[in-house]
């Protein structure tokens, strides 16, 4: 809901960038990686577990797509590919996930899929702007601020229920519902903001509790250096060059482009994909879910603990774009 449509309008191309070209190129690094560290993989269980890793959190990191010390396409950029990959990526998580499985119809799994991201957006879309435009016009005038926030995540969670149920995606559903709300509303109620924003505080609390009590119980049984290795390069090599080579000839700053290739943090979407395969039929699930776990783990840490530097050093960074740019028109124009 954060999703401001002038800056849909107007930055649209690097979050397509971030999506179409940097996601990928992640997930096969992150695979190559995986195979070469662990040969125990196939290679259909290393793509599962680089589609695991491959989704961003904005949670994590919410001072960087909140704080006004970041420019607003960044802000823009960072939150609307965080709110989509989860979506994008469950596609290929199932999809993996069939072919890593025995006797799994890898072909008949791709239609089905393509085809679930498709009425999951298009069930947002319609229950979104149904929300939005309804908001004003209940009876009575409208509805009581207390339980504003209530309404729109209602919606939310109708979306993604009726996408569920029918032949959708969730995920998708859910976030395109909250977009589709929020331009259809000239200014988004304080009351959605704050609710949404407590919710999503404490059911993360409760996701991580469960999560590292996992993580506790599952082990970790496996050679420790090529974890490092792994996790290492996961952190600082595959997300920044994917998407520094998606943000080739952008005109973006060189400065914007490296904060943003940092700032993808792995959160609560690569959680939930690593329990449905540690829950599945995988040969190698609890070495994927134990490996994917350690890397969430050092993400939320090494995100989490930079966020506010990184939002301090963009700003300064943009105040000294601003001062070169003054001194270079006053020369220009004494």
């Amino acid at each position: 809901m954060f999703v401001e449509r002038e800056l849909l309008r107007r930055h649209w191309s690097p979050v397509a960038r971030a999506l179409i070209i940097a996601m990928p190129i992640t997930m096969a690094l992150l695979a190559l990686a995986a195979k070469a560290l662990f040969p125990e993989l196939s290679w259909a269980e290393a793509f599962l577990l680089a589609a695991v890793l491959s989704p961003t959190d904005p949670v994590v990191t919410s001072a960087v797509v909140t704080s006004r010390l970041v420019p607003s396409a960044v802000r823009h950029t960072l939150n609307l590919e965080s709110g989509l990959n989860d979506g994008l990526a469950l596609p290929f998580v199932l999809f993996f996930l069939v072919l890593a499985s025995p006797g799994g119809d890898a072909g008949s799994e791709a239609m089905k899929l393509v085809g679930e991201a498709a009425v999951g957006a298009a069930i947002g879309v319609g229950l979104g702007a149904l929300g939005g435009r309804l908001h004003h016009h209940l009876p009575g005038g409208g509805m009581t601020a207390r339980y504003e926030g209530i309404y729109a995540v209602g919606f939310a969670l109708f979306a993604f229920g009726l996408a569920d149920v029918t032949f959708g995606n969730g995920l998708i559903a859910a976030f395109v519902c909250g977009i589709a709300m929020a331009a259809s509303e000239r200014d988004v109620p304080q009351g959605f903001v704050e609710f949404a924003e407590n919710a999503s505080a404490i059911l993360q609390v409760l996701t991580f509790f469960v999560f590292g009590g996992l993580i506790v119980a599952t082990g970790f049984h496996h050679s420790v250096p090529p974890l490092v290795l792994f996790v290492l390069f996961a952190l600082l090599v595959a997300r920044p060059a994917a998407v520094m080579l998606s943000f080739l000839r952008t005109g973006l700053p060189r400065s914007q482009k490296l904060f943003m290739a940092w700032f993808g943090p792995k959160g609560v979407a690569s959680m939930l994909f690593a329990l449905f395969v540690l829950k599945s039929k995988v040969g190698n699930g609890e070495l994927i879910f134990d490996v994917a776990a350690i890397a969430i783990i050092a993400s939320i840490v090494a995100h989490g603990l930079t966020d506010t530097l990184g939002a301090r050093w963009m700003a300064r960074r943009v105040g000294l774009s601003a001062g070169q740019q003054k001194i270079h028109t006053s020369a220009k124009h004494p």
